[in-house]
């Protein structure tokens, strides 16, 4: 296993720990979650869902990692089919291009 492969590892699970905190709203925090989960189909997360997880995003890896900026480079569709490794992939990549700079 490879030291990114284990960090998108360490990064689900942070990323699932914040959801179950979002869902826990709406009585769902025990719904599955994996990389393959989808936003909207799964979890039917709103977007006020969203802001509070990108407000926990912001706190646990600071302000390079911008939900709001991510989403705003895809169109509707791609929203709509985001899955929880997407979004996996994009904290990753962040952060890796956070330490080599």
């Amino acid at each position: 296993m490879t030291t990114t492969e284990a960090s998108k590892g360490v990064i689900l699970a942070e990323l699932e720990n914040m959801l179950r905190t979002v869902l826990s709203e709406h009585g769902m925090d025990d719904a599955e979650i994996t990389a393959e989960t989808s936003f909207h189909d799964d979890l039917e997360l709103e977007s006020i869902d969203l802001v509070s997880l990108a407000r926990l995003m912001a706190e646990r890896w600071g302000e390079a990692v911008n939900l709001a900026e991510f989403l705003a480079e895809k169109d509707l569709d791609e929203v709509i089919a985001l899955r929880v490794g997407d979004l996996v992939d994009y904290v990753a990549g962040t952060l890796l291009a956070e330490a080599g700079s």
